[in-house]
């Protein structure tokens, strides 16, 4: 009897850590990560490559990550703010200067034959950071918001001249979802992107255009503490944003034009910067309800797209798996992100939610935008899909997000419950 409650004991205190933690959220991350491994063979089967057996090897090295971080107290990352922002803008600096170029960007750097994307793990970086910087704000001031957009912009800044456009993408919207949650104003987030909207409206329609910039001077006026400056101040950015959008538009060549917009037209260019889009909406399209099979996809097999294994792996589940197969993942995806808001609301301090909802807009954003390139609804930005696309740096940082989430969850007060 004594020894059995010895041995009660120690496997009490070896799963003590962990009686808070989200089994679910684990879980429904190591099944993404399995099932990538197994989608990238199916890719890869035909060439002799072994990127599935690498991702499944980093995905254990980020598990095993996850469950240290998740063991620490996460509050101690609040004192480390500063460190690690300057600590991802050195790495993003030093690409600058011994990086490695490929496919047109200078993303990477090679530590021993690793190729290190300091772009991935700034995302958590600036998570942590901006999370310790919102935490204590009941109510962020305009002031506040613009000097975290300051210190936001750097990094961003050093990415977006890689060329990284789609990592920068996924920064404004990690600074966007937490700005939400750590109560600033909703009226100036809109504010925040109506530039980008009058850019976009500008070469569309004059008139939708002239009315967006009017309403964009009534939510100044109705939401800033300054309300004449404020309103002339959203007007005049809006109208000389439109106009030097429209400008810096005509002076793209045809080639430029057609990246940025070729998704509502792939058939424009089928040879060049819509062949991605329609080979990857012929693959989906071809899989019906259950799909081909796996490894039986013609469209997959036979390498009709390229680099099909990191930003289009989703046209490979869809041609092989089917609409049931892409449904399946999708309700993943859902149990992942209604997991996050949990923990968020639920979460100890502000703190540990906020890194909740910065994880959470990270990954979504990137769902959204990668699934909607490849069904020809996005642009092609090089966004992966999350623990599903290969890609070790991409695959690494969300398991490190994953860890801090896990250890803004194990550290929850457990809930009374009643007889």
């Amino acid at each position: 009897m004594l020894q059995r409650i010895q041995v009660r004991n120690r496997w009490k205190f070896i799963f003590k850590p962990w009686e808070e933690a989200d089994p679910w959220l684990f879980a429904a991350c190591i099944a993404l990560t399995i099932f990538g491994g197994i989608m990238i063979r199916s890719v890869e089967i035909n060439q002799g490559l072994i990127d599935w057996w690498r991702h499944w090897v980093t995905g254990a090295v980020g598990l095993f990550l996850a469950i240290i971080i998740s063991r620490c107290r996460y509050q101690i990352l609040i004192e480390w703010k500063w460190p690690i922002y300057i600590l991802i803008n050195l790495s993003l600096i030093a690409v600058r200067f011994i990086g490695t170029t490929g496919l047109g960007a200078q993303r990477w750097i090679n530590i021993g034959g690793f190729y290190l994307q300091p772009s991935e793990f700034a995302k958590v970086g600036m998570i942590v950071t901006l999370a310790a910087l919102l935490h204590d704000k009941t109510v962020p001031t305009v002031g506040n918001m613009l000097r975290m957009l300051a210190i936001m912009a750097v990094p961003w800044g050093l990415i977006f001249a890689e060329p990284n456009l789609g990592t920068s993408l996924v920064f404004g919207a990690i600074t966007m979802g937490m700005f939400y949650w750590g109560n600033v104003n909703p009226g100036w987030l809109i504010l925040l992107f109506s530039p980008l909207i009058s850019v976009l409206l500008n070469n569309l329609s004059t008139p939708i255009w002239i009315a967006w910039v009017v309403l964009a001077g009534i939510i100044a006026w109705r939401t800033l503490p300054w309300p004449w400056l404020g309103t002339f101040g959203a007007v005049l950015v809006n109208v000389v944003s439109g106009h030097v959008g429209h400008l810096f538009w005509n002076v793209l060549k045809d080639y430029q034009k057609m990246r940025l917009t070729g998704f509502l037209n792939p058939e424009k260019d089928p040879l060049g910067s819509g062949y991605h889009l329609i080979q990857s909406r012929i693959a989906i399209g071809a899989g019906e309800l259950k799909g081909r099979g796996l490894f039986q996809g013609t469209q997959t097999q036979l390498n009709f797209i390229p680099e099909q294994h990191t930003d289009f792996i989703f046209s490979a589940i869809g041609e092989e798996l089917g609409f049931i197969g892409c449904i399946g993942v999708l309700l993943v995806f859902w149990i992942i992100c209604f997991r996050l808001v949990t923990i968020a609301q639920s979460a100890n301090d502000n703190f540990g939610s906020l890194l909740a909802i910065g994880v959470l807009s990270m990954l979504i954003f990137q769902v959204f935008v990668n699934i909607g390139m490849n069904i020809g609804l996005a642009p092609v930005t090089g966004i992966p899909l999350p623990f599903l696309s290969y890609g070790n740096a991409s695959l690494l940082s969300n398991f490190l997000g994953l860890g801090l989430v896990e250890a803004v969850a194990s550290q929850r007060q457990r809930k009374k419950r009643w007889n």
